[in-house]
């Protein structure tokens, strides 16, 4: 099963989008934007750079949680995904990012 993009609203006048592998476990969520273009622009930069291992900053959170993060070529981070109770589970994450985000499709939960 392939992944896709949910775009959604976060409260009355924001949006927010998660990728999702194709078993529906989240891979890398956006920031919230103030417009449902902005939301979809970053969905095209994420289809855009996520095929690029160049792309991924590898972080570990305070915690000591292992994450990744996803930049454009401006170095804006585009998304941020989960934490991880590994490097090795995170590095899965990315190659999961990496197979999926280029070409998933988006799902418009906007109007729900």
């Amino acid at each position: 099963m392939a992944g896709k993009y949910v775009l959604h609203a976060a409260g009355k006048e924001q949006f927010h989008w998660d990728l999702k592998a194709g078993n529906a476990e989240t891979i890398l969520s956006s920031q919230l934007y103030m417009a449902k273009d902005g939301a979809e622009t970053g969905i095209e930069s994420c289809r855009t750079n996520s095929g690029d291992d160049a792309s991924y900053t590898r972080m570990i959170s305070r915690d000591t949680q292992a994450y990744f993060v996803l930049k454009a070529a401006n170095g804006e981070i585009i998304g941020t995904s989960q934490m991880y109770s590994s490097d090795a589970a995170r590095d899965q994450g990315i190659a999961s990012c990496r197979e999926n985000g280029p070409s998933a499709v988006t799902q418009d939960d906007t109007a729900k």
